[in-house]
């Protein structure tokens, strides 16, 4: 079984993150961004599948983002379904490091949002993943023929 997030799903993680930036403020760190990332995708899905359904998936997202970025140890999935202490790892990430593969800041968060959007494909599919991507970003380009990369996301 492949331990590593997919790249494709990092980089469908990092651009939900771009999409962030671009829409908050420029002096908010990483994490506020990546929190809003969750968030949108915790209030999309949870109105697919319920907050113990999203609960559920983010909780199992969470460990196997673990297992690349140990920096992730402080944050916990909520019973609602919120990321709780995604923040309080920013000093451990020097630490972590060199035994999480040099990941930079912010990384570990991307991880678990790409390991949240991996279980969604596997789970929903791709039409319904992109579905409920477009409902939590609605004008985003998620597919292949407008994302300018030739890869599919």
């Amino acid at each position: 079984m492949n331990t590593m997030a997919p790249p494709e799903m990092r980089d469908l993680a990092r651009r939900l993150l771009t999409y962030e930036d671009l829409a908050g403020k420029t002096s908010e760190s990483k994490e506020a961004a990546i929190l809003r990332v969750y968030e949108k995708l915790r209030q999309s899905l949870g109105v697919f599948a319920g907050s113990a359904g999203f609960q559920a998936l983010a909780s199992r997202a969470l460990a196997l983002a673990r297992t690349e970025a140990p920096s992730l140890s402080t944050a916990r999935v909520s019973a609602d379904g919120s990321l709780q202490g995604l923040g309080e790892f920013e000093p451990q990430i020097d630490i972590d490091k060199d035994r999480a593969g040099g990941y930079p800041a912010g990384e570990g968060g991307i991880i678990l949002i790409a390991r949240l959007l991996g279980l969604l494909l596997i789970f929903l599919g791709k039409a319904l993943t992109l579905s409920l991507l477009l409902n939590a970003w609605p004008g985003a380009a998620f597919d292949d023929r407008s994302s300018g990369n030739g890869r599919k996301a």
